[in-house]
């Protein structure tokens, strides 16, 4: 019983610390990369560098259950974040097809990339011991620096932290539309 108990807690020690660890910190620039889109579209964060700022929410897999809160959260709230001056993502390194079969069972409204090679993963150091993403969301400014890393993502309420994260972060609203 207690070697269980000492491999349990030895399994959770690992676990937790690979998946709070990230070597890009606030004031770096911003890794560059090329993903595809559930619609099929490709994003590259070197599209918006002096045009809009960037949010990237990194999640472990498409059709989990934490996944899945924190992309309803950002589909019935995403007009909090379209508040601001910013295109905003979430990305996995699940194919391409089960991320369009999540997109579609959750109804997101917003793109979701998949990077099925890792590479941006890696670059963005949120490859946990598992192969999977950790859950990490990165703002990155208009000028393409990294400006604040959120490893404390609480899925349910994704994206009014992201609202107000925008908010502290003095990101620009977009101008009202009549």
């Amino acid at each position: 019983m207690k070697k269980s108990l000492n491999v349990i807690y030895t399994l959770f020690f690992l676990f937790n610390a690979s998946t709070q660890a990230t070597d890009l910190k606030v004031g770096d620039i911003a890794p560059n990369f090329n993903l595809q889109a559930t619609t099929g579209d490709f994003y590259q964060l070197s599209d918006y560098i002096n045009k809009q700022a960037v949010v990237i929410a990194w999640y472990p897999m498409a059709n989990t259950r934490g996944c899945t809160l924190e992309c309803k959260s950002l589909t019935e709230q995403g007009h909090l974040i379209r508040t601001f001056d910013v295109s905003y993502f979430m990305v996995s390194v699940d194919p391409l097809d089960d991320n369009r079969d999540f997109a579609e069972k959750t109804g997101a409204d917003f793109p979701m990339l998949s990077d099925p090679t890792k590479l941006t993963a890696k670059a963005y150091d949120v490859l946990n011991f598992l192969g999977v993403a950790s859950r990490v969301t990165f703002y990155i400014s208009k000028e393409g620096k990294v400006i604040q890393i959120d490893e404390n993502i609480s899925p349910k309420t994704a994206a009014q932290d992201m609202a107000n994260n925008l908010a502290l972060l003095g990101v620009n609203k977009r101008p009202p539309t009549h």
